[in-house]
């Protein structure tokens, strides 16, 4: 066998001796041609200057200096190329498919031809440059083949079968065929050989295991590559000024952000006072978090900050603004960034360098960014995302389905959309969602002013609805309509003239007059912004319109393109399910008659100021302490909880006998048994509803019909046939498939399905033919985030 090789290596290399002269001669015929060809074509463009070598060419497409450096390029290619073929031929270890690589570079350069050659110069000059790359490539390749045998080490580079590692024989062959796709591969050792693939798929990506005769002592991997640091414990803050000090400024964008942290100081410091009494000096650790705010950076466009003080999209800075005072509030140790070079800074990566991914541990706990944000760190940070995505929490205005978060899914199926395809948990979204004290409630129920209206819309665009006329003149039949409409020099023409338009107005003088207004009314847009939970926590009812039919990515241009099917039925689904009549009502505008009972009902009813507790100071804080945490995406969690798996583990150490599921009192629904235990779960599963929806319905809207909400961390548990048995559905088989209504089930054929891919549990698929197993759970009130036990 050794002497087989020994023989085939000699014939490779007579093989490389005899192609040798022959190539380089004709290597050097087309390069003399080239040259004479720019000379002799010099003159058709425009006259040389002077002191300009015979190869400068000025044309009209290819400039002095630009042309020269174009030329060079290629004679150093050129060189490059014949000095690489004479390494190669010299190589001991090469092997059959170097010498088919080098065939067809010898065939490339043989296809340099004069004509039409000026016109497809640069694209010459690239091909070389390519052609000298992949000839380093082979060189490598050679070299680390010959190295490996010389070593032993290539016994030790097989691709490994390994259960807790499925995706590396896939990755490997990946490799295989692209790595010279991206630089950063080189960049990290990567040289085609089996060998540096698996290194780089096991200690710089997580993919495949370590290798036995590697170092291992700083090896990432997905669950454990950040900084390991001593626990702190955290503590609340109540004095501002460090974070205003890091929020920045230069922009109006932060400096309305900053406008409203101070002007919400006081409650922030009352709440914090409230919840550490209500969490008893429990224990909290303090965690380092990064976050980028993607959607304001140079690098993003940043096309909010111009229009803040022209009526512009306030409801994302409210938002962040809102996000980074209750995280440093809860005494957590925050680094902000706002621009792509700050990122670079605080996660220690060089500039310039591309994609490549960090290698380092990442040296944060969390990072809180927005889409905007994602897609810098892929692009400019060479953060990983495949290994720290679990860290990861993405301020996500509209939300982003399963279907449309999964990659390969999303692409095949046809949900595929400039947003969504991050592959994370759906939990890592987060989705956008001031209060007074008695003595400003009681001020505001006396100053009201029965028959004055308030207009949400302050860009003269959202005055362009079809039909406005017909019930804003209803509306000022009854009550005095005031505008704070955006205009620079003259009256926008799209507000009636009935209209008082006091402008756009800074915050606290809006504050004052939604103070004084009865009513405060939607247009239908902009969807589930700020202000009208604003107004009725001002003492506004707020009206607005229902759609009929829903707004949806099928119908409507806004929501085209983003990573979501949800259908809308009005302007602020929230305040309408969960805040309701008198606070909120919610009609038909083209319906006149009911439109002007409702403006008659408003008249006749009084209210007080209400916010519901989880948009208060108070709220935000502590639905965010328990999301920091209990959270924890980092942790290996098996996807599917075995049914012989969970009936193990009581006190005792026997095994438990008995159903998963146990019908719960005065409900069709079932909860987890008591005496049936599984893997540590938050939201506990105590909280667990198991309900079936009806064909056609969404785990969403099926939960809600039960006064409970879809609870996507649930879906695991339920995930098995336990559950159908629990259910007692009729099943002639059972088996998973990877589809994002799953687990569900078909009455009429009797088919069963479970989920085969985690990623795709979710709470908003629903399909005519099948009806679905929903996780569903309790809420606090008014605070749908969280369970009754989750605190």
């Amino acid at each position: 066998m050794t002497g087989g090789c020994r023989d085939g290596g000699r014939m490779i290399r007579r093989c490389l001796l005899t192609f040798k002269p022959f190539r380089i001669f004709v290597v050097g015929v087309g390069f003399f041609s080239l040259c004479f060809l720019m000379t002799s074509l010099g003159g058709q463009f425009s006259a040389k200057r002077l002191g300009d070598s015979p190869f400068t060419i000025r044309t009209e497409v290819l400039g002095g200096v630009e042309s020269r450096g174009v030329l060079k390029k290629i004679s150093d290619m050129l060189e490059v190329i014949l000095k690489r073929m004479d390494t190669l031929s010299k190589l001991d270890n090469s092997s059959m498919v170097d010498a088919k690589r080098l065939e067809e570079l010898s065939s490339a350069i043989n296809r340099f031809q004069p004509a039409g050659l000026v016109e497809r110069i640069q694209a010459i000059a690239q091909n070389v440059s390519n052609m000298a790359v992949r000839m380093e490539q082979i060189l490598q390749t050679s070299m680390m083949q010959g190295r490996a045998l010389r070593d032993g080490t290539a016994s030790q580079c097989e691709v490994p079968r390994d259960s807790r590692f499925p995706e590396c024989p896939g990755k490997v062959d990946w490799m295989r065929a692209r790595w010279t796709s991206d630089p950063c591969y080189a960049f990290y050792g990567v040289d085609g050989s089996d060998c540096s693939f698996l290194i780089y798929l096991s200690e710089v990506e997580w993919f495949c295991p370590p290798l036995p005769w590697r170092n291992h002592t700083n090896t990432p991997t997905q669950h454990t590559q950040h900084i390991k640091s001593p626990k702190r414990q955290a503590a609340f803050r109540t004095d501002l000024s460090v974070l205003l000090d890091q929020v920045g400024g230069g922009k109006e964008s932060l400096s309305f952000m900053k406008r409203r942290i101070r002007r919400l100081a006081p409650q922030w410091a009352t709440a914090a006072n409230r919840l550490d009494v209500k969490l008893g000096q429990r224990w909290r650790d303090q965690k380092r978090i990064l976050i980028h705010v993607g959607f304001l950076t140079e690098e993003s466009g940043d096309v909010f900050s111009p229009k803040v003080l022209k009526g512009g999209p306030l409801g994302e800075m409210v938002q962040w603004a809102d996000i980074l005072t209750a995280l440093h509030v809860l005494g957590h140790n925050l680094k902000i960034s706002m621009s792509v070079k700050e990122l670079q800074g605080f996660l220690g990566v060089p500039p310039g360098r591309g994609s490549c991914p960090l290698t380092g541990p990442l040296p944060f706990d969390l990072i809180y960014t927005d889409y905007h944000g994602l897609q810098q760190m892929k692009q400019h940070m060479g953060l990983s995302l495949k290994k720290h995505k679990c860290h990861i929490r993405v301020i996500d205005t509209f939300g982003t389905e399963p279907a449309y978060n999964h990659e390969e899914y999303a692409t095949l199926h046809g949900y595929r959309t400039n947003w969504g395809y991050w592959n994370l948990n759906a939990r890592q979204y987060m989705t956008m969602f001031q209060e007074l004290n008695e003595t400003e409630k009681r001020s505001i129920q006396q100053n009201k002013v029965n028959n004055m209206a308030v207009v949400y819309g302050k860009e003269a665009s959202m005055w362009k609805l079809q039909g406005k006329e017909s019930f804003l003149e209803i509306l000022h039949r009854y009550m005095e309509v005031h505008g704070t409409v955006y205009y620079e020099t003259q009256r926008p023409p799209e507000v009636p003239a009935f209209v008082k338009n006091h402008g756009l107005l800074p915050q606290h003088e809006l504050q004052q007059l939604l103070r004084k207004a009865k009513l405060f009314i939607g247009f239908g847009f902009p969807y589930e912004g700020p202000a009208p939970l604003e107004a009725i926590a001002n003492g506004c009812i707020f009206l607005q319109p229902k759609f009929q039919p829903p707004h949806s990515s099928l119908n409507h241009e806004f929501f085209r393109g983003k990573p979501t099917s949800r259908q809308v039925f009005s302007q602020h689904p929230y305040a309408e399910q969960y805040i309701g009549r008198p606070h909120v009502m919610t009609v038909d505008y083209n319906n006149s008659l009911q439109f002007e009972a409702a403006i008659q009902e408003i008249m006749r009813t009084k209210v007080e100021p209400y916010l519901p507790y989880e948009y208060t100071c108070e709220g935000m804080l502590e639905r965010l302490h328990a999301y920091i945490q209990h959270q924890d995406f980092c942790v290996p969690q098996p996807p599917f909880i075995s049914a012989n798996l969970s009936r193990l583990g009581s006190a005792s150490g026997s095994q438990v006998i008995g159903p998963l599921f146990v019908p719960l009192p005065n409900s069709t629904a079932l909860g987890w048994a008591s005496n049936a235990t599984a893997p540590t779960a938050w939201p506990p599963l105590s909280s667990l509803r198991l309900l079936v929806s009806q064909e056609g319905q969404s785990c969403v809207e099926a939960c809600q019909s039960a006064g409970w909400i879809c609870e996507p961390a649930h879906f695991p548990f339920i995930n098995n046939k336990d559950a159908l048995r629990g259910l007692e559905v009729q099943c002639e088989v059972v088996d998973s498939e990877i589809n994002h209504i799953l687990p569900a089930f078909s009455v009429m054929r009797r088919e069963c399905s479970l989920q085969r891919e985690p990623l795709l549990f979710s709470c908003a698929g629903h399909s005519p033919k099948y009806r679905r197993l929903c996780p569903c759970r309790d809420f606090l009130g008014g605070q749908v985030a969280l369970c009754r036990d989750c605190l």
